[in-house]
């Protein structure tokens, strides 16, 4: 499977480094690993890059065979040895390194099966933050769903027959370093096969290996950073636009909308919600502060908002903020929401009823919880620009509310759903529609509001005869969903699948 990926201007004569996971995408037996470099280099010029190329090979390199040792180094692609349980630890911390020491314009190229399981989560937020190129490689298909947005794709194995031909006779031109084999643990490196094959296989390097062991759970960067950021110069004045979901984050009863959510500049809010429950009153005051009110049904109120903010991007290039007020829009369209925000860069900003028990794949410029930004709302500003910039800890408060919601997850009855999630085991769901849902748990909310996936919907049917005849005896259906979302107030029960 190809993915085009025509290269812009400014990528077209800049840096590609490719990171290619040995293990998961050999080279097939009677290949001439010779041609592997050019096999790339070919690809990348066919989309109009011409930029020096550096390949580093990661593997156990005990057990690759000399002649693919010699032809790998012969073009200039770098072989580094670690351990296989480590070897995506390690692609890591050097994609990290050099994304460090080469700032965009660059591109990216990984060739790994686990780039969907391992890397995606971080190398989207990354991505986020500073985009570069990225391309991917893989022996087998991946699955649908990923947060992360590349800028082309192959499948390995056709990647390397398909320029074969092409590349017979050609030399490698763009070679960005010299042909070098390393091993992280001992600091070794060399430009020999034969010194590398026998350091690997010394007394030495089988301690060095054990005593600086690489940890094969990868430190993901960017777990660690804020959610609140001061202000970038460019969006300072930049537009602001706010989606709110009035059915997750309710006004308050007797909260005061008019005072409250005044706001001057440019700033647009749109509430959207089943405005046939929303009192006049409320209605009243928002429209008078000039908020935007769109109405939705509950069950379509998530895809409405994604669908205005994919037609609001196409009017609005950055720099420019956008802001979701909702529970369930980001847990539904969180890997849709990160591909946008890949493509083009915006600011987020996320409020929320309740806190998220794990981290979100977008990365976010600032995070609120509604009612505390309610609250902030009149002490700080009533202008809503300036309750953006100003609030520097808006996720400070009521820790004790916290630790009781995550011991709710841990210990209560959500602990059904937490190990689900954790554990990636089924659970069995009835539903006040007499039906029943085998599938796992992706997220929840203490509404126990569900992200189903592989879902095998059940359910018993009674076949319609002709009058005068005898009552037909039930059948039972199924079906499969691959990914949906479940409305809390429509589980009666849920019930771990004990196989």
């Amino acid at each position: 499977m190809y993915t085009p990926g025509a290269e812009k201007p400014e990528y077209a004569t800049a840096k590609i480094a490719v990171w290619w996971d040995m293990k998961d995408c050999p080279i097939p037996e009677g290949y001439d690993a010779r041609l592997v470099r050019p096999s790339i280099e070919a690809a990348f010029n066919e989309l109009g890059y011409s930029g020096p190329i550096s390949i580093t090979g990661y593997s156990d390199q005990r057990e690759t065979p000399c002649q693919i040792l010699r032809g790998l180094s012969s073009t200039g692609v770098a072989v580094a040895q670690i351990i296989p349980e480590s070897r995506c630890s390690l692609m890591y911390s050097n994609m990290l390194e050099w994304r460090d020491l080469n700032p965009p314009p660059a591109t990216m190229m990984l060739v790994s099966d686990q780039w969907q399981h391992v890397f995606a989560w971080d190398l989207a937020r990354l991505q986020q933050h500073t985009k570069y190129n990225l391309f991917l490689a893989y022996s087998t298909e991946p699955f649908a769903g990923s947060a992360l947005r590349p800028c082309g794709e192959w499948i390995w194995r056709n990647l390397l027959e398909t320029k074969r031909e092409f590349v017979q006779d050609k030399g490698s031109s763009s070679c960005e370093v010299s042909p070098m084999f390393y091993c992280k643990s001992c600091s070794y490196q060399g430009q020999r096969v034969e010194g590398f094959r026998r350091h690997v296989s010394s007394g030495k390097h089988a301690v060095k290996e054990v005593t600086n062991r690489i940890h094969p759970e990868l430190d993901y960067l960017t777990r660690t950073w804020a959610k609140n950021y001061t202000t970038k110069p460019e969006y300072a004045t930049a537009p602001i636009v706010v989606w709110w979901d009035m059915k997750d984050c309710p006004i308050p009863e007797g909260y005061d909308a008019r005072q409250k959510l005044g706001y001057s500049g440019p700033v647009s809010i749109t509430g959207c919600g089943d405005h046939n429950k929303t009192p006049d009153h409320i209605l009243r005051e928002l429209s008078s502060t000039g908020v935007d009110l769109a109405h939705s049904i509950d069950e379509v109120i998530y895809s409405r908002m994604f669908i205005n903010m994919k037609q609001w991007k196409a009017r609005n290039p950055p720099p420019a903020t956008i802001m979701l007020i909702s529970d369930g829009v980001v847990m539904m369209f969180e890997n849709l929401i990160a591909d946008l925000l890949q493509e083009t860069k915006y600011n987020l900003f996320l409020a929320y009823s309740y806190r998220p028990y794990k981290m979100s794949v977008l990365l976010t410029s600032a995070e609120w919880l509604w009612e505390s930004l309610l609250v902030a709302a009149s002490t700080v500003s009533p202008n809503f620009i300036e309750l953006q910039v100003n609030m520097s800890k808006p996720m400070e408060e009521d820790t004790n509310q916290g630790k009781t919601e995550e011991e709710e997850f841990n210990t209560g009855p959500l602990s059904v759903l937490m190990m689900s999630v954790k554990n990636n085991t089924q659970v069995l769901i009835n539903c006040r529609n007499n039906r029943k849902l085998l599938g796992r748990v992706r997220a929840f909310d203490r509404h126990c509001n569900m992200v189903l996936e592989n879902v095998r919907e059940m359910w018993t049917e009674v076949p319609k005869t002709g009058k005068g005849k005898k009552k037909a005896l039930p059948v039972n259906r199924d079906r499969f969903i691959s990914k949906m979302f479940l409305r809390g107030d429509s589980v009666i029960i849920v019930l771990r699948n004990p196989k």
